[in-house]
């Protein structure tokens, strides 16, 4: 039932741009911090950008990776459902495989099970 669906990916030159989207059903989602994770060929998985649900005193705020701050901006659209990373001034390292995340917010704690996407790949190539 609880579906995360990611697309967008795909090729694109160094310093281009590419905008994922990640579809949610199944879940209340505006209770749902809403992530984007990658992973390279051969690295760890790790956290690219996280907006918080959008509820409470810091609802809707965001965070980045280092790497990609000021280049990576994640968003959401409650009426949609949908999470998204504009992407811009890719580079060869960002290529890898996007993957949308989401997990319930209470106050300052996450609880409950993870909900993650398949993946989309990104390949950033001349």
């Amino acid at each position: 039932q609880v579906q995360l669906v990611a697309s967008g990916g795909g090729l694109v030159q160094p310093g281009g741009s590419l905008r994922l989207s990640c579809a949610a059903s199944g879940f209340r989602f505006t209770d749902y911090d809403m992530s984007w994770y990658r992973q390279a060929s051969g690295k760890e998985r790790e956290l690219v950008a996280r907006v918080r649900s959008s509820f409470g005193l810091a609802g809707g705020q965001t965070n980045y990776a280092d790497s990609v701050k000021g280049r990576f901006t994640i968003s959401r659209d409650n009426a949609k459902n949908t999470t998204y990373l504009q992407m811009n001034t890719l580079k060869p390292e960002d290529t890898a495989v996007y993957f949308c995340h989401g997990r319930r917010r209470l106050s300052s704690i996450l609880i409950g099970p993870d909900y993650w996407g398949e993946g989309t790949l990104v390949t950033v190539s001349s």
